[in-house]
């Protein structure tokens, strides 16, 4: 099995440790990455002010997968909202792949149509499977509650998207709960974590973010559980941000779930990047069975 891997932006400047953690767990699952330089950002940012441009950005990288015959495989879902929405535009519209594709062959590319865009959750949920993880696990968590947080852009369209149901999701909650740990119920699971609203207006996001902390502590999570770069930018780096802000006693720590999945799976704190997280997760130790399977 073999994807070529898709960063984006944030996570080579802000997120390093969702890359360590994604690709220690992937080499033990025999997932094989290829990373290809050329790739841009995915045109999310200008999508609402230049939309066609933001085409072009997309279908440019996926035209270097395409040349490469991989399908692409990211880690953040702006960039898998963003990827897989053009994939489906262009394959559906020919006027307007035919127009990008005279500003791709500037380049020696075309964007033909003819790879998928996935993301790192659905390929262990849905190529390896939940079954086949619970056998790699031997340090399973024991009574550790979690709340999963799916974020906005892989659930909608749900036609176009393929990832979960967007009403009531649970891919998340059972790959959370391979590791041992309890996916906990709460009201607040489908809510926005605010960050796209981080540097318009900061108030309103850091009022989303503690709203959905308080939710996530409220109704008895230990941690909550991300999968997007700028979900967890929110949750680790803005709520650091918002103790001394606000003085929040909300406090609830974000792991990214590579990190849950390869402490579950026996791989050390340093290969998965624990300790680039800026709110102190050590105590997930307390919660990690004694008894290894």
């Amino acid at each position: 099995m073999k994807f070529a891997l898709f960063l984006g932006c944030t996570i080579p400047r802000r997120v390093q440790q969702y890359d360590l953690s994604a690709r220690a767990v992937l080499g033990r699952l025999g997932v094989d990455v290829v990373d290809i330089r050329e790739f841009s950002c995915c045109g999310y940012p200008m999508k609402n002010s230049d939309f066609k441009t933001s085409v072009l950005f997309s279908a440019r990288n996926l035209a270097l997968a395409e040349k490469q015959g991989l399908d692409v495989m990211t880690l953040c879902k702006c960039c898998f909202g963003s990827l897989k929405k053009v994939n489906h535009l262009m394959k559906q519209d020919s006027s307007l792949r035919d127009e990008i594709n005279i500003f791709l062959a500037k380049e020696g590319l075309e964007y033909k149509g003819n790879i998928d865009v996935t993301h790192f959750l659905s390929v262990l949920h849905k190529e390896i499977g939940p079954t086949a993880l619970k056998e790699k696990i031997i340090r399973p968590f024991k009574g550790l509650k979690v709340a999963t947080h799916y974020g906005c852009h892989a659930l909608r369209p749900s036609d176009i998207m393929q990832f979960d149901n967007a009403v009531a999701p649970v891919l998340f909650d059972q790959l959370v709960e391979t590791t041992g740990a309890k996916s906990i119920d709460w009201p607040l699971k489908l809510e926005c974590c605010g960050a796209p609203l981080l540097g318009i207006n900061d108030e309103l996001s850091m009022d989303l973010t503690e709203r959905k902390l308080a939710n996530g502590k409220e109704s008895g999570a230990d941690y909550l559980c991300v999968g997007c770069p700028w979900c967890q930018v929110q949750f680790d780096i803005v709520q650091e941000m918002m103790t001394s802000l606000r003085s929040t006693n909300h406090r609830l720590p974000s792991i990214l779930y590579p990190q849950l999945l390869g402490l579950a799976m026996g791989i050390d704190g340093d290969t998965l990047g624990i300790k680039m997280n800026k709110i102190d997760i050590s105590s997930l130790e307390a919660f990690v069975s004694q008894e290894k399977k």
